[in-house]
């Protein structure tokens, strides 16, 4: 493994623990708010651990003090947080003075409010630690050997090509066929048998969730970028599957293929796949034959 590929993965590792760290506190954010300030959750935008919410939190950190405040600076602060939307910032205005404390008694409120106060200020500094590792692996992927192999894959983008290249690492040595992904990352089903009639298959519970997740969130982005992945899908659906199964029989069917990529060296061809799968007289090409007359 080289030492740019280490550097990468040891900062997604990183990263990890300050996102699992960031839905912490915003679920004690949110409970907090709860317990006293209800209109918060509604009036701080949709993600509380996001710069608006938290300094709307840090500005105005109860609803006695938020309708104290001037409408035209509320207004403003929504702008230049880029909430842009004026019906939506309107809405939200005319709510403000209609608005019932869910608590006045001080006693109950203000170690909430330190709390919250407390909270949105931890929240703030974990986004900028969240945008320097962005940037520190951003920097560090365009610079690794393997990048335009993960870059090549349709709908990876700047986010999941990283993943993707941590998941599979740079030494060869390491995976010795796809299944070995497909099995290490818990794509793969497991089968189990019990006595000559009982058969049954499930997920595997013991998996580096980190890992399955970015295969499962590539497959699921592929459809909108790969026109046999979106086929593909139709077709498990067709067949009765549900969702979940069918994103993961295509991500187990993408492993296939960048285990490929990644042996070989060689990024991602749509063309050359396609006419593999019609060489192979695969019924996902025969799918695909039948659907281009309808675009056309």
């Amino acid at each position: 493994m080289t030492r740019r590929h280490e550097s990468c993965r040891a900062c997604w590792k990183r990263a990890l623990v300050l996102i699992d760290l960031r839905t912490l506190l915003t679920n004690m954010l949110r409970d907090g708010l709860k317990s006293y300030y209800p209109q918060a959750l509604e009036l701080a935008g949709q993600d509380l651990f996001a710069p608006l919410g938290c300094q709307f939190l840090l500005k105005w950190p109860s609803l006695q003090e938020l309708q104290k405040a001037r409408t035209e600076s509320v207004r403003k602060f929504y702008y230049a947080h880029n909430c842009r939307r004026m019906d939506v910032i309107e809405k939200r205005l005319q709510a403000i003075g209609q608005m019932k404390p869910l608590c006045r008694d001080r006693a109950l409120i203000e170690p909430a409010l330190i709390q919250v106060k407390m909270l949105a200020r931890q929240l703030l500094q974990l986004g900028i630690a969240l945008k320097e590792y962005d940037s520190r692996i951003e920097h560090l992927f365009t610079q690794h050997q393997d990048a335009s192999i993960w870059q090549s894959f349709p709908g990876a983008g700047p986010t999941l090509a990283p993943r993707l290249c941590c998941a599979f690492g740079s030494e060869r040595s390491r995976y010795q066929s796809a299944l070995a992904i497909q099995q290490y990352s818990g794509i793969a089903p497991v089968q189990e048998k019990s006595g000559k009639n009982q058969h049954w298959i499930h997920r595997r519970w013991a998996r580096p969730h980190f890992v399955h997740q970015s295969f499962f969130e590539y497959a699921s982005q592929s459809m909108l970028h790969c026109g046999w992945a979106k086929a593909f899908i139709q077709d498990q659906l067709a067949r009765g599957k549900t969702y979940p199964t069918a994103i993961r029989a295509l991500a187990f069917k993408w492993q296939r293929i960048m285990f490929v990529c990644w042996r070989d060296r060689v990024p991602y061809n749509e063309t050359t796949y396609l006419q593999s799968l019609k060489q192979r007289a695969s019924h996902l090409a025969h799918k695909l034959d039948q659907e281009l007359p309808k675009a056309a």
